[in-house]
């Protein structure tokens, strides 16, 4: 009892100091994780649980209450409430015994195989996991950027932006406009911002039926494409205008001060806008020196990065082949590299590489479609082995039956990351 009440106040209190004395007193191997979502958060968990104490984990993340990005679109759409996306750490920490910091993970030593933190840690480790989702590239969206995100919000990291969004969607003028500014390939769940523009129309036909939503959008064409646009024409005929690169959507910019979107030369005054810029991995992967410049290569296998066989890239970070950027991408591939690090620290079986992935997207009320897929470690990459996809005109109770089936799966995959 003793340790788990050490672990836990490492958790509440962010201290390193008890859990690393004692790990070197013991000489256990060392495993740091960066970033405690849906990749690192299930790493940690995994490695501490099924090394039975073999392995002192230790997981940085800074906020105490980690909001899921995925399903936070239905928040804005009124189906979520925001608390229920909110989880803690504290599972991690008492029953399996997680080291918890709450600190910002800002430099990585590689030949000395340290990380450190801006509370002035330095933390040794004989592995490394990078799990810290996406940053923006600067410049991708000319006249915006990070500092504009009270104004224009990107609302694609989870908790403070999607309400802000919404409170700016609601706050709307009867008969206003609404615009997004979509991504470029590659990006974090690619059908996010399709299902994001179903939400706000879904709110805007019960709260403001006369607005209108134009999606400026710099690819030709996007995820479940004519499963949205099917779904679009049902529910919401007239409201949303997609505008792909054939039509110019991928000459845009936007002036945030005169809240104005302009694309292919013609002007509009908007009232709120979703502005998703490009991406690529979160800092610390480019700090630690693990990326092509936007994106970490890693190893099908493993999951560990081209650049370092001690350094392990998961989730949205990741360059791996096949696999979407999704919260359950990030989970498999966890699981692929718990298994992977506890048997190279342990001596304990390692299993062959097996992923998979599935995406679910709610278009309106018990209206859900979804695609995945099954994928296998190749020399090359995560290569896909065959997946599958909703079906148009499928019945209304083949689409509720999808839309309870994800809330199966949420309620599963935070469970396997958090208890």
């Amino acid at each position: 009892m003793q340790m788990k009440r050490r672990t836990f106040l490492a958790a509440t209190a962010a201290t390193l100091s008890a859990p690393m004395v004692r790990a070197a007193g013991h000489g256990k191997p060392r495993v740091i994780v960066v970033g405690g979502g849906a990749g690192g958060a299930t790493a940690a968990r995994y490695i501490a649980k099924d090394s039975k104490g073999e392995v002192d984990v230790t997981l940085i993340e800074p906020s105490r209450q980690y909001y899921t990005c995925f399903f936070s679109n239905l928040y804005i759409g009124g189906f979520r409430e925001m608390d229920s996306l909110g989880h803690g750490y504290a599972g991690l920490a008492t029953n399996h015994g997680v080291n918890v910091l709450h600190d910002w993970a800002v430099g990585v030593d590689r030949g000395a195989k340290t990380v450190t933190t801006a509370g002035g840690h330095t933390l040794p480790y004989d592995k490394l996991i990078l799990s810290p989702g996406i940053d923006f590239v600067d410049g991708a969206v000319e006249g915006w950027s990070v500092a504009d995100q009270d104004v224009m919000p990107h609302a694609y990291k989870g908790g403070t932006q999607a309400e802000l969004l919404k409170a700016q969607i609601m706050a709307m003028p009867e008969g206003g406009t609404f615009a997004m500014v979509a991504p470029p390939n590659p990006y974090r769940c690619p059908p996010g911002p399709y299902e994001r523009i179903s939400m706000v129309a879904h709110l805007l036909k019960n709260t403001n039926p006369t607005a209108k939503i134009i999606v400026a959008d710099p690819k030709g064409k996007f995820s479940k494409q004519g499963l949205f646009e099917e779904g679009w024409n049902k529910h919401y005929a007239g409201m949303i205008d997609w505008i792909g690169s054939d039509f110019g959507g991928d000459n845009v910019s936007v002036d945030p001060a005169a809240m104005t979107v302009t694309i292919d030369g013609e002007v509009t005054k908007v009232d709120a806008a979703n502005v998703i810029p490009a991406m690529k991995a979160g800092r610390i992967a480019e700090l630690a020196g693990v990326t092509d410049g936007n994106w970490a290569p890693v190893n099908a296998a493993d999951m560990s990065t081209k650049a370092d066989p001690d350094v392990y890239v998961l989730g949205d970070a990741s360059q791996q082949g096949d696999m979407p950027k999704s919260g359950f991408s990030a989970n498999s591939q966890a699981k692929v590299c718990a298994n992977a690090v506890r048997g190279a620290l342990t001596g304990s079986r390692v299993f062959p590489a097996k992923f998979a992935n599935t995406c679910w997207s709610l278009i309106d009320a018990k209206d859900g479609v979804k695609v995945g897929a099954t994928y296998e470690a190749t020399e090359e990459k995560i290569a896909k082995v065959d997946g599958f996809i909703s079906a148009t005109g499928e019945t209304p109770d083949v689409r509720e039956a999808t839309y309870v089936e994800s809330l199966g799966w949420y309620d599963g995959i935070t469970a396997d990351m958090f208890s």
